[in-house]
């Protein structure tokens, strides 16, 4: 059985744990402010807000509710566009989306207006690219997004002036959320945690922001599945010399985690070009690396960082992430295995790293090439180097013999240069639908030199690399 809040009703269903939140929002409960769009957690018309607790508290996050199973929601708040509000008037923010002209057609507004309230939910003090940001999963073919933003503007001097000693008190206090809100932690913690008991299962699943995409009717009729959903663990843990990222992290933990942000001061700026907010606050670690994908930029970046693959099956057993992908889509691992976490070393004291993305669009778009650099210098010398590249092979590719090349030789422009010749060797991409091969090789050598270039302003000449 299957648990949760949905707004104020609590839902008790033996639906398959394996079917769309969406399907069961506007089927089942007849719940049609949720828009089904574009079923692949693009458009953002479906998003809600999850509601879980952690340590007595309840967070909320957006979600695209085309990609969630809805096993995965047990003793949680799922909170739809018209658990917004109880009297069933309009919102600030869906006032001010209509005053400032933030909606036309309106089959995408639903997914913004709960995107806002997610946004004010989630942060004190009103930072309006924070803010853009967080709608950044919702796509508008109508307005030109202006009057959205000038909704949010709006909202956020309303909610500035709003009474209440705490953030909760404010957002009811501006109607930004209903008051019943209050009584959910408490009703949540009524409810038991899930038992699945399954047996060979079909499909192990993280996020699901791939395989519901890729699968998803095969996945709704497999009763032979479970759901991963903090069974596997979670946290981001600093041990001795060693960070220790558990596979169900998701990309937003990882992104917004102190201890990565202290090693990896841009990494979350970096990210922001990985999917959507929605789609970051579902998709795990380890599924990213498992899905395969030769232009993954997270398993791009763990390639550089020298990254290790913990594995469970009848053994437990290491594999570095390098060694991990044996051709496209093929893994060094059993059918029984299962990732269990990913770690790598803390780097050293003056350790810099870059990640660069070239992709059709900026936002919302997978990787036409993209590439990372992990490097150590002392007095002009490379003491340690690593390079990655994705959509130039059939897998995610650490450079090694570019890498080898590099170290222990002086940081200079010509031995950039030279590197990026050593590179074409290692690397075979093809033609596609983003660009052809010689334009993806060409690409790469770009990305490499713009790593040296940003990292190394005063020591690479950009000229001398033409």
């Amino acid at each position: 059985m299957t648990e949760f809040i949905l707004n104020q009703k609590k839902i008790v269903t033996d639906i398959l744990p394996t079917t769309v939140l969406l399907d069961f929002i506007r089927r089942e409960q007849k719940l049609t402010g949720t828009k089904e769009g574009c079923r692949e957690g693009d458009c953002g018309a479906c998003t809600v807000l999850i509601g879980e607790l952690i340590n007595n508290k309840i967070h909320y996050k957006t979600v695209n509710s085309c990609l969630v199973p809805i096993g995965s929601v047990h003793r949680k708040h799922i909170i739809t566009i018209e658990g917004l509000t109880e009297n069933g008037s309009l919102t600030p923010i869906q006032n001010a989306l209509v005053d400032e002209g933030g909606t036309q057609c309106g089959f995408c507004t639903p997914g913004f207006v709960v995107s806002m309230t997610s946004y004010f939910i989630n942060n004190k003090n009103y930072d309006v690219q924070k803010a853009i940001n967080t709608i950044g999963g919702n796509v508008c073919r109508c307005t030109g997004y202006h009057g959205i933003i000038r909704s949010l503007n709006r909202t956020a001097e309303l909610l500035n002036s709003a009474d209440g000693k705490s953030h909760l008190e404010k957002l009811i206090s501006a109607n930004i959320i209903p008051e019943y809100f209050k009584k959910i932690p408490k009703q949540l913690k009524e409810i038991k945690s899930a038992k699945f008991k399954i047996e060979k299962p079909k499909y192990l699943i993280g996020g699901g922001t791939d395989l519901y995409v890729q699968k998803w009717e095969d996945i709704v009729n497999s009763k032979s599945l479970i759901i991963v959903d903090k069974k596997i663990s979670n946290e981001i843990i600093k041990k001795e010399n060693e960070i220790i990222i558990g596979a169900s992290v998701t990309i937003e933990d990882f992104i917004t985690n102190k201890t990565i942000k202290k090693y990896f001061p841009q990494i979350e700026e970096q990210l922001e070009l990985f999917g959507s907010l929605p789609i970051r606050n579902k998709a795990t670690i380890a599924g990213n690396i498992v899905n395969a994908s030769p232009i993954g930029d997270l398993t791009n970046i763990l390639l550089t960082l020298n990254s290790k693959v913990h594995l469970e099956g009848k053994k437990k057993r290491i594999i570095p992430l390098e060694n991990f992908y044996l051709g496209y889509k093929l893994l060094n691992k059993k059918k029984n295995e299962i990732v269990t976490k990913i770690t790598f070393e803390i780097p050293p004291k003056n350790f810099q790293f870059n990640f660069e993305k070239v992709s059709k669009r900026t936002y919302l778009d997978i990787a036409s090439v993209n590439s990372s650099i992990g490097i150590l210098v002392k007095d002009n010398i490379i003491q340690d180097v690593r390079i990655s590249a994705g959509g130039v092979a059939p897998i995610p590719l650490y450079l090694k013999s570019t890498s080898e090349f590099l170290t222990n030789k002086e940081l200079t422009s010509q031995n950039v240069k030279e590197a990026t010749q050593i590179a074409f060797s290692e690397i075979s991409p093809i033609s596609d639908a983003r660009g052809s091969a010689e334009y993806k090789k060409l690409l790469l050598r770009q990305l490499i030199y713009a790593h040296f270039i940003l990292l190394f302003p005063d020591k690479i000449n950009a000229e001398e690399l033409l």
